[in-house]
C-alpha cells in the first residue's frame, strides 16, 4: 500500500487561494477515479476538485471555510502500489476528524494513604424553600432587581428577568434563582397563555457564497456613499409590444421579459452618459469609462446572491439579450457558472420579480458606480386630464457613487431610461 497526495490545483488565472466549501468525503470512504471529493469557491465560482486515482481517503487537509492555497495538499489517499508521497502529514494542518493526543501518563504516582477510620458524613442541612420559579411577570416599566453579574447570566441563558422570581432582599433576583429558573425548564411567558420561552441559539458560521456576498456588501457600503433615485415608469405601451413580440415569436427567439428592453433602453441612456457606465478605482483615484457595455444580472440562487454578466450588450439585439439572460439565469442556479460569467460588469441591474416591492435602495457593485433595481409592476389608475385609466406602472429605484455620479447626472440618465420604455418603439430606432 502507499499514499497519494492530491494538492489543489489551480482553479483560475490568477487565483493564488480557495475557500473549501463542501467535503463530498470523509476519512475512512473508499473514492473512484473522478469522484468529486470537494469544492471549493473563487470570486463567487464554485469548482469541484475530483480524485485522479483509486483509493481510501486518510486525511482530509481542511475544514471548511478554511482559504486554501493552491498547491497545497487538502487530501491523502490510501492506494494501491507506490502512490505519489511517502511524507508524513507531520507539518500539514491537523485532519479534521483527529482524536486528541492523550496526555503523557507520570512515571509513577502513589496513591495517598488510606485513613484507617471512615470520617462520619456531614449533617444533611435542608436549603430553605424557594419561592416558585416562573412568577407573574413584573409591571409594565418596573426592573428587576439584579446584580451586574446576575444580568449578564440572564442575557447569555436568553432569560427575561422579568420572568424571574427574586428570592433575595426587596425581591433582588441572585445566581441562585437564575439557576432554580434554568432547571425548571421552558415556563410561560404569560398568564394562561400557553406559549412558553424559546432560549435556544443556533449557530451557523458563514462561509462560501454567504461569506462572499457579506464581503462584497460591507465593502460597496463602507467605501461608497450611495444616492438612491426612484421614479415612476408607465410601461403599459411596452407591455402590450413585449406580449405581441412573444406571441408572434419565432422558434428560434427567446420569450422576452421586461429585462432585455432595459437593457437595450440603458445602452442607449448610456451612449448619451458615458460616465455610467464605469468603475472607480478609489485607492489609485481613478474612473475607468468603459466602451464595452457589460451588464450584470443580479440574481437569487439556491445558494445566495450572483451576478451573472451579460458581456457587450451594446452589440446585442432585443433577441440577442433575452438569450444570454436565459442562459446565465440557467448556469447560476445549476452552480455552473464560470468565472467569465460571473465577473467584468461594468454596471448592474438587480429586480425582485413579483417580491420587488414599490421602491428599494439597491447596493452598487463594487466598484462600478451605478445600479438600476427595477420595482413590482402594479396596475394603478392614472388621471389623464379628464378620468382616471388603469395603467400598468413600475418604479426604477436607482443608486450611484455620488463621489464621481452627481444627483443630476443620475436623474437625465433615469429619465432618458423613462422615456424610451414609455415610447419602446424608440428602443428600436438606431440612431
Amino acid at each position: 500500500m502507499g499514499e497519494h497526495a492530491i494538492k489543489l490545483p489551480d482553479v483560475g488565472e490568477g487565483v493564488a487561494e480557495a475557500e473549501l466549501v463542501e467535503w463530498h468525503v470523509k476519512v475512512g470512504d473508499f473514492v473512484r477515479e473522478d469522484a468529486i471529493l470537494a469544492a471549493v469557491m473563487t470570486d463567487k465560482a464554485t469548482v469541484e476538485i475530483p480524485s485522479p486515482v483509486d483509493g481510501k481517503v486518510s486525511w482530509l487537509g481542511a475544514e471548511i471555510g478554511d482559504t486554501v492555497a493552491i498547491g497545497s495538499i487538502i487530501v491523502r489517499l490510501e492506494v494501491a502500489g507506490e502512490g505519489n508521497s511517502t511524507a508524513a502529514p507531520a507539518t500539514e494542518s491537523k485532519p479534521a476528524t483527529a482524536e486528541p493526543a492523550a496526555p503523557a501518563a507520570p512515571a509513577e504516582v502513589k496513591a495517598p494513604p488510606v485513613a484507617k477510620e471512615t470520617a462520619k458524613p456531614a449533617p444533611v442541612v435542608k436549603a430553605p424553600a424557594r419561592p416558585a420559579v416562573g412568577g407573574p411577570p413584573r409591571a409594565l416599566g418596573e426592573k428587576p432587581l439584579a446584580s451586574p453579574s446576575v444580568r449578564m447570566k440572564a442575557k447569555e441563558a436568553g432569560i427575561d428577568l422579568r420572568q424571574v422570581s427574586g428570592s433575595g432582599a426587596a425581591g433582588r433576583i441572585t445566581h441562585e434563582d437564575i439557576d432554580t429558573f434554568l432547571s425548571a425548564g421552558p415556563q410561560p411567558v404569560g398568564r394562561g397563555t400557553g406559549l412558553v420561552t424559546n432560549t435556544s441559539v443556533e449557530e451557523i458560521k458563514v462561509v462560501g457564497l454567504r461569506r462572499k456576498i457579506a464581503e462584497k456588501m460591507s465593502i460597496a457600503k463602507s467605501r461608497i456613499p450611495h444616492i438612491t433615485y426612484v421614479e415612476e415608469i408607465d410601461v403599459t405601451a411596452l407591455e402590450d409590444l413585449r406580449a405581441a413580440l412573444n406571441k408572434e415569436k419565432q422558434a428560434d427567439r427567446p420569450k422576452l421579459t421586461i429585462l432585455p428592453f432595459l437593457m437595450r433602453a440603458m445602452v442607449k441612456a448610456i451612449a448619451d452618459q458615458p460616465g455610467l457606465n464605469a468603475t472607480f478605482d478609489d485607492d489609485a483615484g481613478v474612473v475607468y469609462r468603459h466602451g464595452g457595455i457589460h451588464v450584470g444580472i443580479a440574481a437569487q440562487t439556491p445558494s445566495g446572491l450572483v451576478v451573472p454578466v451579460v458581456k457587450h450588450a451594446e452589440a446585442r439585439d432585443i433577441w440577442g439579450c433575452a438569450g444570454e439572460v436565459n442562459r446565465l439565469a440557467e448556469a447560476a442556479k445549476s452552480g455552473t457558472a464560470t468565472r467569465e460569467d460571473l465577473s467584468g460588469s461594468t454596471i448592474t441591474i438587480t429586480s425582485l420579480g413579483a417580491m420587488g416591492g414599490v421602491a428599494t435602495t439597491p447596493v452598487i457593485n463594487h466598484p462600478e458606480v451605478a445600479i438600476v433595481g427595477v420595482n413590482k409592476m402594479m396596475v394603478r389608475p392614472v388621471w389623464d386630464g379628464t378620468q382616471f385609466i388603469p395603467r400598468k406602472m413600475m418604479n426604477l429605484s436607482s443608486s450611484f457613487d455620488h463621489r464621481v455620479v452627481d444627483g443630476w447626472d443620475a436623474a437625465v440618465f433615469i429619465q432618458r431610461i423613462k422615456t424610451l420604455l414609455e415610447t419602446p418603439a424608440l428602443i428600436f430606432v438606431e440612431a
